[in-house]
């Protein structure tokens, strides 16, 4: 009796194994068709390009990954005549450093950036960028709040010096483009190498710009010069403008990207605040904001790729007494592989 209801049991979880691993097996079965399916979608996907395939076309490869290397900066230079006194203000931030690293998979990308400085408790400051590349549209977005801005201010002879912390500022640049020739001309062929420049084109872009953002005195100036009155000035423009950009290849390896867009200030809402009391700001009889951007990309092969590329945000503001001259910049140095 024991025996059969061990010949029982035995035929019992034999068969429950044989289930399982047919289970197991439709389950793999599954998953594969899932994984194979999500990999044709994204494929299609991926190749469907909106290039004219002699100009621009995809690098072959389904996985990217990339090395990159950023510093950005930022700078205020300003100088005229208030109240028959001539003044001259030269002001910087410290420079922020990141290392990144990126995993693209057909379009789709993840990564992540550590500042050694930020770790180390040397840098003080927040930034945050956005940058988007289409065929047709680009976005560059960058917002920063420091506190580390100094320099040296001169006033009828008289020299004083801004320390990091004495003021804290809080600017955001925005500006987006539109490419007429897009079938032909790519931008982030030089900017994130997602394509290749086969050919060289260029094209005419139109675009907005706006900056805002604000800077005031703190507690930390204020101790150190009782006298220092509480200043507080915001500043926000927008422009509408156009311009170009090309993309020159070399050898089929070098491509070498300039583009410039001006814009003309339409709308701007600037004040101050000194003391509790505010006051609109003057209308510039000069308003401008500038974007360029400069990039250099090299295939040494169809793997392996390195790229440099600089994007520089400036405004110019001036009126019969005062020029105002912000720089924001932004570097970076990649190197990838295409698997």
């Amino acid at each position: 009796m024991i025996q059969i209801i061990c010949h029982k049991t035995l035929k019992y979880l034999l068969l429950c194994a044989a289930v399982l691993c047919q289970v197991e097996a439709v389950a793999q079965s599954r998953d594969q068709q899932i994984r194979e399916k999500v990999d044709s979608v994204l494929t299609a996907r991926y190749y469907k390009t909106p290039y004219d395939t002699n100009y621009v076309v995809r690098p072959e490869g389904r996985l990217t990954l990339k090395v990159r290397l950023n510093q950005s900066g930022n700078s205020i230079h300003a100088k005229g005549t208030v109240n028959d006194v001539y003044s001259k203000a030269d002001l910087s931030t410290s420079n922020k450093t990141t290392i990144a690293v990126a995993a693209i998979y057909r379009g789709i990308s993840a990564g992540f950036a550590i500042n050694p400085a930020k770790m180390g408790g040397f840098y003080k400051d927040y930034e945050m960028n956005l940058n988007y590349y289409s065929s047709r549209l680009s976005l560059d977005a960058s917002y920063q709040r420091s506190t580390t801005l100094s320099g040296d201010i001169k006033s009828d002879g008289n020299d004083s010096h801004l320390e990091s912390g004495d003021i804290t500022m809080k600017v955001l640049n925005v500006a987006g483009y539109y490419v007429f020739n897009h079938r032909r001309f790519s931008f982030p062929a030089a900017f994130t190498q997602s394509y290749i420049q086969k050919k060289s084109a260029g094209s005419w872009l139109v675009g907005f710009s706006y900056q805002g953002g604000s800077i005031k005195t703190t507690d930390q100036l204020k101790e150190k010069n009782p006298d220092a009155p509480e200043t507080r000035i915001y500043i926000g423009h927008f422009g509408i403008g156009g311009g170009y950009g090309y993309n020159l290849v070399l050898g089929k390896k070098w491509l070498i990207h300039l583009s410039t867009l001006p814009t003309f200030v339409v709308y701007n809402r600037n004040n101050f605040t000194v003391d509790g009391e505010r006051k609109r700001a003057k209308r510039m009889h000069f308003n401008m904001l500038f974007n360029e951007r400069v990039a250099v990309a090299y295939n040494f092969s169809p793997r392996y790729f390195a790229a440099v590329t600089l994007t520089v945000n400036n405004s110019v503001f001036d009126d019969d007494n005062v020029t105002v001259n912000q720089n924001k910049w932004r570097a970076r140095a990649s190197f990838g592989v295409r698997l």
